[in-house]
């Protein structure tokens, strides 16, 4: 068999995936979690940086540890598998005990490890993974594509020291991917992304793609599903984000994206969005978002199949425009962020 006919033998196969999907009524919905350690600038990160991650991974106070331990807890009670994209720089710097810590967390509550990266880290290595690292960047298309890829691999490295496997799956930081980011990935063995997100002018710049949909796309050899994005009830762009969007939101964006016939719904989070700014007490409006979205999905698992992103490539979903949802929910968003603030 040559490569033209195995290819049209997949494309022929993701035709029928999809067209179960859409006749079943199931759309596949990914809760997925960017974890990631900010020490609060570049100064002095020795010192910061034990608190930093105490706060940034455990959140504790006196009502509970309600960053990644509170964000597992609620996805297994809920019985929903999500996924976790873990930045790995900073083991580079700090110990990979750190790393293997949060890995273990996650592992241990049955959930997915992906890759995730934040290349500002590179400087504060020691030694340089490559001689252009002495200078900061924050973002990935900043790097041209040796060093992305020699990134890329160290990042994928530390990962799979720190138990988490070989990585499937990655997500560029700020979402700051370009097409060397896709090439990157190919020669580093990963072929699945979701980097790409239409609320943020950095993502994917120089990427041709439908900017007015959620659309699936192949980019070389590797196949990404985006961050989903909705227009709200008053026209505007918001990402799928737990802490951007209501509860009436997100529910309403789910639901006009499976009328639509879309296959693919990726959900936004982090493992701080719990916590209220600077502190480690939880922030109980995006507790609740958190909460009550995942109960809706476990209600609606008929409807919403809740796990990994599917290994398989496939053509791009129906080329629908961002789903709406309506000006009630919207309303309501600004209710709940009015309330936050007594």
């Amino acid at each position: 068999m040559d490569i033209d006919d195995a290819g049209a033998m997949a494309e022929s196969e993701g035709s029928n995936v999809r067209r179960r999907q859409r006749a079943s009524g199931v759309m596949r919905v990914v809760l997925s979690f960017d974890i990631e350690i900010w020490c609060g600038g570049w100064e002095q990160l020795d010192q910061k940086f034990p608190a930093a991650f105490e706060r940034y991974i455990y959140g504790r106070s006196e009502a509970g540890a309600y960053a990644l331990p509170k964000t597992l807890e609620i996805l297994q009670r809920h019985q929903l598998q999500a996924v976790f994209f873990i930045e790995p720089l900073f083991a580079a710097r700090f110990g990979l005990k750190y790393l293997e810590e949060i890995v273990g967390l996650i592992k241990a509550a049955g959930q997915d490890v992906q890759l995730h990266l934040h290349p500002e880290w590179s400087d504060e290595i020691t030694p340089l993974p490559f001689p252009g690292a002495a200078v900061k960047r924050q973002h990935l298309f900043q790097y041209d594509l040796e060093e992305q890829t020699r990134l890329i691999g160290l990042g994928k490295q530390l990962l799979q020291q720190a138990g988490g496997g070989q990585a499937q799956v990655f997500r560029a930081g700020s979402y700051a991917a370009n097409a060397n980011t896709y090439k990157a990935l190919a020669a580093n063995g990963i072929y699945l992304d979701s980097s790409l997100n239409n609320c943020f002018a950095n993502s994917g710049q120089d990427i041709p793609r439908d900017n007015t949909s959620n659309a699936t796309l192949d980019i070389g050899e590797v196949h990404c599903v985006p961050v989903s994005v909705y227009q709200d009830g008053l026209g505007c762009r918001r990402p799928a984000q737990i802490s951007a969007a209501g509860n009436d939101e997100l529910k309403e964006a789910m639901e006009s994206a499976l009328a639509q016939g879309q296959t693919d719904f990726v959900v936004v989070s982090h493992n701080f969005e719990m916590l209220k700014a600077k502190t480690s007490l939880p922030d109980r409006l995006v507790v609740n978002r958190f909460e009550n979205l995942c109960a809706f999905l476990a209600a609606q698992a008929h409807r919403f199949d809740v796990g990994p992103f599917r290994s398989a490539r496939s053509p791009s979903l129906v080329q629908a425009a961002f789903p709406q949802v309506s000006r009630l929910a919207t309303t309501r968003r600004y209710i709940e962020q009015l309330r936050r603030r007594f």
